[in-house]
Formats: structure tokens, sequence, C-alpha cells
């Protein structure tokens, strides 16, 4: 439906999807622009909490040591596709696919800031929902944006799901710590993969 950029900033590239680290990835995606457009409404927030999962070696990844199913096949795809899966029967979880075909990482996007209605362009105002609330976890955020499992295994920048650059002139100090809900993962679960915004309130993991 929508023609041109939704706004004033380019769309994350192909490129960087595609690094091989997506630890790096991961912390590199605070501040950038995540769009929907469903149900004749546009929303939008800047991410603010992210997970890496470095697949095949990574105890906490759906696809270690290689493991694919009908729900994992997504993670195999190329950089850029959406993994969505449902946590709990409830929840969907918004993940980005990364690296090239076959090697199945992902970052799984925990939070975000809404985005403010003056950043989005003149023409697309109208469409806009402008969210208000803390969308601190990864179930709010889905539910906040309108994404699902419809959204599984579709790109990135398609009609439906953009990722843009982001609006802010300087980000603040980004924080590495422990993943989420891992315990499972072992050793895994000590990595530092999860980045979050100082100015981000994350929901705290139990002790």
């Amino acid at each position: 439906m929508f023609k041109g950029a939704v706004i004033d900033r380019p769309l994350v590239s192909q490129a960087f999807l595609c690094q091989d680290n997506v630890v790096d990835i991961a912390r590199s995606l605070i501040g950038k622009t995540l769009i929907t457009f469903s149900g004749n409404s546009i929303r939008a927030g800047l991410i603010a909490e992210t997970e890496a999962y470095a697949g095949s070696s990574d105890k906490a990844s759906h696809a270690y040591l290689g493991k694919r199913t009908e729900r994992t096949s997504t993670l195999f795809m190329p950089a850029g596709h959406c993994y969505v899966y449902l946590c709990y029967g409830i929840h969907s979880l918004f993940n980005i696919v990364t690296n090239s075909a076959e090697i199945p990482h992902a970052v799984l996007i925990r939070g975000v800031i809404p985005l403010e209605k003056k950043f989005v362009k003149k023409e697309f105002q109208p469409f806009y929902t402008q969210l208000s609330g803390a969308f601190n976890g990864p179930g709010k955020l889905s539910n906040a944006l309108n994404i699902g499992l419809n959204h599984n295994r579709i790109l990135l920048n398609s009609t439906e799901i953009w990722l843009y650059e982001g609006v802010e002139e300087k980000l603040p100090q980004i924080i590495a710590a422990q993943r989420v809900g891992v315990a499972y993962a072992g050793e895994d679960a000590k990595l530092l993969y999860r980045f979050y915004r100082s100015d981000y309130r994350p929901v705290k993991p139990p002790m």
C-alpha cells in the first residue's frame, strides 16, 4: 500500500543483517526503528532491548546442534526473514534472522520505545497509531505492533514490516547482560548476549 519511506531514514541494509557476528548485530540493532502496517494502522517503536542467539553452537538457540523442525526451519532462511513463534501458546515472539542461509542465527527483539508521531512523514501520519506505555517484553512488543504468526517467514522491508535506521542523533549507553529465561542452556545462559538502553527499564529476570 505504501510507497516511499514511512520516516525520513534509510532502511537497514541486507549487508548489515548478513554479518557473521550475531552478537554485534544484536547490539547494533538498539536504536533502529521497527515499523509495522496492519489493519490500516502504522505502528512504530525504537528498538530498546535485544538478545542474540548463535544457532548451532548456542545451547539457548532453538537451532542448537543444527536442530531443524517445521518451526525452526525459518532460522535457516537468509538474513532479513522474520522468525515468529508462540511462547507458552500465548505470546508471539519476534526475531530477525541474520547471517547467510543455513546458518541459523537470530536476534530476539525484546522491547521498544514508542516512536513519536513527529518523525513520521506527513502523508503517513493519518495512518499512524501512537503507542503509549512501556513495551518492555517481547510479548508486549508484538501485541503493541500487531506482530503475529502471520509474520513468520516474511521478509523485513516488505509491505507489512520495515526496519529503518534510527532517528536519534546520539544513543544512550548500551548495557550488556545475560539473557532471560534460558537457564536450561547451562553455561551458555551466562553469556552477555542481551543488550538494552540505559534509559529503558527491562523486565528483571527471576533470581
